[in-house]
């Protein structure tokens, strides 16, 4: 943990010191303590105590130098590290590290800052050794946390305060099973430092009547992506997935674009669970040849914001052979621009608050 720490603060410490003028930065330190929500009835018995932790994290702020930062209301970027303490010892404790934005409200007093990382557990399920930590499943995992502070820089030189709450949640986004999860509601409280002696004046050249008016004419989307995961079997192995998404899309404004397409999936691991199924329970009729693939059609919405957007998308099976969590299902995650036609997308898909994979995707938007 100390050499972590170490890492961390020399590379804040190696942006501060080579930052342009067109940006500042600031770290906050925020201590958090709250209690494990009851999601899911499998990890009643996980839940003890009242988790406590740290968010330590570097913040670019930005002043309008680009027409993004104005669109937003001049948000912050930056990275942050958590360590939560779950006392549980079966939990063990978790450590992760994220990129994050901050988005301001009421004339910049109330920040909702978004992360999402990768997190290391020190004590995953074992079959042997800790077969009762059906939470976290592998080692390394994924995080999202979110937090809504209310905050006051600069109240004594250049340091500040902050205080409001968070939701932490940990998962491997069904990598390998079980992968129940935790989500923490917390209460934070931090302090902020300012690296820069004075702020820089905002920008407020954008032209938002151009903004609102821009348009652009129906775009051509194909997508493949890939990933790894296993069914709620425990031990039932890890397959290679594979999507491949067509959709249309209408950019209305300079944010937002409207989508409508389709996916068809193949994911390998329904073969085992069909399999398994057909053997296990034969109650259930199934004769173990049934497809494993699946077709579904989807609306949905992009946020751009910058070379990075945001996507979100519900989706319905029109083609479902084998019934496995419902026809309904759900895709939010990140896009990034490689290029005008070329993106990168790290996306997680779900059925409700249940995680079926995490797709690492590379498109065309034509």
């Amino acid at each position: 943990m100390r050499q972590i720490l170490v890492c961390v603060f020399c590379f804040v410490f190696s942006f501060s010191f080579s930052q342009d003028k067109t940006h500042t930065s600031y770290v906050d330190v925020n201590y958090f303590r709250g209690n494990i929500a009851l999601h899911n009835n499998e990890i009643l018995h996980l839940i003890k105590g009242h988790p406590e932790g740290v968010i330590l994290a570097w913040n670019k702020k930005t002043y309008g130098f680009q027409d993004w930062e104005q669109r937003f209301n001049y948000p912050d970027y930056g990275v942050s590290l958590t360590y939560q303490n779950m006392k549980n010892d079966v939990l063990g404790n978790n450590i992760a590290l994220y990129a994050h934005y901050n988005f301001y409200f009421l004339k910049r007093h109330l920040m909702f800052r978004i992360g999402q990382g990768l997190s290391y557990n020190t004590n995953p399920y074992d079959i042997d050794t800790n077969f009762k930590n059906v939470a976290f499943g592998s080692t390394f995992g994924s995080s999202t946390y979110v937090m809504l502070n209310y905050k006051k820089e600069r109240i004594i030189d250049r340091f500040g305060l902050q205080a409001g709450f968070s939701l932490v949640h940990y998962s491997n986004a069904n990598v390998k099973s079980p992968n129940n999860g935790t989500n923490s509601i917390t209460f934070n409280l931090g302090v902020t430092y300012n690296l820069d002696d004075t702020d820089i004046e905002y920008q407020y050249t954008l032209d938002k009547q151009a903004d609102r008016d821009f348009s652009e004419p129906l775009k051509y989307n194909l997508v493949f992506r890939s990933g790894i995961n296993e069914s709620d079997v425990v031990g039932s192995g890890q397959y290679a997935m594979y999507v491949i998404s067509a959709y249309a899309d209408k950019r209305i404004n300079k944010s937002s674009a409207f989508q409508l397409g389709t996916d068809v999936f193949f994911s390998n691991f329904l073969k085992e669970l069909i399999y398994y199924q057909s053997v296990a329970f034969p109650n259930k009729g199934l004769s173990g040849d049934e497809d494993h693939k699946r077709i579904g059609v989807f609306a949905g919405h992009e946020l751009f914001i910058n070379k990075t957007s945001l996507i979100t998308q519900l989706g319905y099976y029109v083609y479902y052979p084998f019934d496995f969590e419902g026809r309904t299902y759900f895709r939010i995650g990140l896009k990034r621009y490689i290029s005008k036609k070329w993106f990168g997308s790290l996306t997680l898909k779900s059925h409700g608050a249940k995680a079926e994979g995490v797709e690492f995707g590379l498109g065309i938007r034509l």
